[in-house]
């Protein structure tokens, strides 16, 4: 399909597509022109500045050893036209990763790029909600809700082991770790009684019936978000008691244990109770996309469309490997402290940013900017950029901060992920006139390509040979 793709995109469903992008497109323009937004043309080439994937490098002809970027986002170009006084900007702009491909991402993608001044994060986010109302009522005649309910990042992994969460799906995560804490079976109390663990229970009602082969099949799954295990009480009866219930598990328990877990959980006969217990990134992540594989294979979502605002993001996130502290955004959000404050707790510190979630896709995130010099900085170094390394990546940023600049703060949505959504698509590639495959190529032109020595030679590249191996 995509060696001939001009065929493909003959195709009826193709087009229709195609066509629906078009029109979200234009409906996304004519809202942000209505609200007095100007668009505005940032550069594509530019500067490396890594925002957490790869850059895309283009060496210069001109400037001998030297490279643009091309960019991960318009993000400190949009914070400069607040800087020039340009309040409201948007543009639908190109963005490049070089990062590991998944069914909803690509190396070069189309986001809906949006800036304003003066606005406070509640304002933003009724702005963009109203916009996004409007889209789906006239584009493909959608009620979407008068208010989107929002949620905060603490309380998404807490019940649904994500900051994507999907509210058509009805089960929730339920934490247990009290209960397993005194037990003598380690693989639950071992979890239970350290600060990095969690214990959880995910009932999905009626549900007994599983067999041991869909049992396993479920332990395989969760194995790949670094699970080494999926236990599981089945409710046979609930009103029989233990003499109810059915599970490996259970002689390593305490009926009084047991019962309460029951009680906790809502358990009632026909049901089946799974549990995660190991550090509480591997459960979440684990028990998260559990729930959303169950949800599905038991068919268990209820209505079409359900958006919701996670906020109240942290800061940052520690990096073991590294020993680093990492932006969970990026380093211009805005924390929602003083820096005294985020210097004294940084791991307890939040932001002031907010994700747009939609059915349990991502598809749009922003947030208040930094738009002090010295905050910025501090979280520079918090960073591990000492004042020189930020000067050579972000100095064009520090120095224009200097001159005055706005409070500010925008939000990005990527419209590859919202057409694909609105067209029910299952891949981002249906919504998209020339997309990569898997590996970041191109069937239709074999892009990439080998160049010629004299366009290398011109840029001042020589390629590595591959090493030749001799033959015994």
């Amino acid at each position: 399909r995509l060696r001939y793709r001009y065929i493909d995109l003959r195709r009826p469903e193709m087009l229709e597509k195609i066509r629906l992008r078009r029109d979200v497109t234009l409906n996304l323009r004519r809202f942000l022109e209505d609200e007095g937004f100007y668009e505005i043309e940032t550069p594509f080439l530019t500067k490396a500045t890594p925002e957490g994937a790869r850059d895309y490098l283009v060496p210069s002809r001109t400037h001998e050893n030297s490279f643009f970027a091309l960019p991960q986002s318009p993000q400190l170009f949009k914070q400069l036209l607040m800087i020039a006084g340009m309040d409201r900007y948007y543009q639908v702009v190109r963005c490049f990763r070089d990062e590991d491909l998944r069914a909803d991402r690509q190396p070069e993608f189309t986001q809906l790029d949006i800036e304003t001044s003066f606005m406070e994060e509640d304002e933003i986010m009724g702005l963009m909600e109203g916009m996004i109302r409007r889209l789906f009522n006239e584009v493909i005649d959608v009620q979407l809700p008068d208010a989107f309910p929002k949620m905060t990042y603490a309380e998404a992994m807490d019940v649904y082991g994500t900051d994507r969460p999907d509210l058509r799906n009805p089960l929730v995560l339920t934490d247990v770790g009290d209960l397993m804490a005194g037990v003598e079976f380690k693989v639950f109390s071992g979890p239970a009684n350290s600060d990095d663990g969690r214990v959880a229970a995910l009932r999905v009602p009626g549900a007994s019936s599983l067999s041991r082969k869909d049992i396993d099949g479920y332990t395989k799954f969760v194995s790949i978000y670094g699970a080494k295990g999926l236990a599981y009480i089945k409710v046979n009866d609930r009103a029989a008691g233990m003499e109810g219930l059915q599970s490996p598990i259970l002689k390593f328990l305490p009926d009084d244990v047991v019962e309460s877990i029951m009680q906790r959980t809502g358990a009632q006969t026909g049901d089946i109770v799974f549990f995660g217990a190991d550090k509480t990134k591997v459960v979440n992540e684990a028990l998260g996309a559990l729930r959303d594989k169950i949800g599905q294979d038991q068919g268990l979502l209820e209505g079409d469309w359900k958006p919701v605002w996670v906020v109240d993001f942290p800061m940052f996130d520690w990096d073991e490997k590294s020993s680093r502290w990492n932006a969970i955004h990026h380093p211009f959000t805005a924390p929602s402290c003083d820096a005294d404050e985020l210097k004294a707790n940084t791991g307890k510190a939040l932001s002031r940013a907010y994700d747009l979630v939609l059915n349990g896709t991502e598809v749009g995130g922003g947030s208040i900017r930094i738009h002090k010099t010295d905050m910025q900085q501090v979280v520079f170094d918090l960073l591990g950029m000492d004042a020189e390394e930020s000067e050579e990546k972000f100095g064009f940023l520090l120095d224009a901060l200097k001159y005055g600049c706005p409070p500010h703060g925008g939000m990005a949505f990527g419209l590859d992920r919202l057409v694909m959504l609105m067209a029910g698509a299952s891949t981002i590639r249906d919504v998209m006139a020339f997309p990569k495959t898997q590996t970041a190529a191109c069937p239709l032109t074999s892009a990439p390509a080998t160049v010629s020595d004299a366009q290398l030679k011109e840029l001042g590249i020589r390629l590595r040979k591959p090493p030749v191996v001799e033959e015994k």
